[in-house]
């Protein structure tokens, strides 16, 4: 199966619809799904996005990034318009930028990213379809797309262009600090986000495990309850004194 068609299929219906809030001089964008060139998948389509941003006049725009990549041409599309746009625009990863999302980031004026979020460069996917000429035509275009995205990074980065080549080759990951380390982001997030979304990205050859949650510890088993202590044994009745008795008989009798 395609690559880029199974990580759509393995995350439809798990992300958020694009939606945007306004503050005072400030917007945020939410990019919380996989990014596609159409809605057949869900996702945030680049249409969608560029016509939301274009809507948005506030001096500052955040973008929200929580996505595990998807198509590149549609994440081409995306970066067109938010180089374009007048705001400054900071992108926040709120958990995850992988793959097309990572191109998204480099195009902010500033990037920034939770302590514990990933950010995942790759030589870039599509999907095509037609014949032999059509995919070697594609081929094509994904390697000079390939070469702008490397630019991006090593721009961003300062990284020497063998090395931002490697990286891409090998599908490499960066978290947290690794990435501001790396030079693609500029900072850690302040905050965590509240809302996390677990993608599946196993549709990525060297994707890592997913995070095991801690498991309740089992509960310490009660002590048995101590036995309660044997009854005070009660003391046995003294025989009566008799002799008392015995001595009102014999006057009894005396008297008799």
């Amino acid at each position: 199966m395609n690559p880029l068609l199974k990580l759509l299929a393995l995350n439809k219906g798990k992300g958020q619809p694009i939606r945007a809030e306004s503050g005072n001089d400030e917007d945020t964008i939410y990019i919380y799904d996989v990014i596609t060139s159409d809605d057949f998948w869900g996702g945030v389509d680049g249409e969608s996005f560029v016509r939301l941003l274009n809507s948005k006049t506030a001096p500052v725009i955040h973008l929200r990034i929580n996505s595990p990549g998807g198509d590149v041409f549609a994440a081409r599309s995306m970066v067109q318009a938010i180089r374009e746009h007048k705001s400054k625009i900071i992108a926040h990863i709120d958990g995850m930028a992988a793959s097309a999302a990572t191109d998204i980031v480099m195009a902010a004026d500033e990037s920034y990213i939770t302590d514990g979020g990933m950010f995942m460069i790759h030589n870039a996917w599509t999907i095509a379809v037609g014949n032999k000429d059509d995919f070697i035509k594609t081929a094509d275009l994904l390697e000079r797309v390939d070469q702008v995205i490397a630019q991006n990074y090593i721009d961003k980065s300062g990284q020497e262009p063998e090395q931002i080549k490697k990286w891409m080759d090998e599908e490499t990951y960066f978290f947290g600090q690794e990435a501001v380390d790396a030079g693609f982001v500029n900072g850690i997030a302040a905050a965590k986000p509240k809302n996390q979304i677990k993608w599946d990205i196993s549709a990525y050859k060297n994707a890592p495990p997913p995070k095991q949650e801690n498991p309740e510890p089992d509960p310490e088993p009660k002590p048995d309850p101590a036995p309660e202590p044997d009854p005070t044994p009660k003391p046995e009745p003294q025989a009566p004194d008799l002799s008392a008795h015995y001595r009102q008989l014999e006057v009894v009798q005396l008297t008799a």
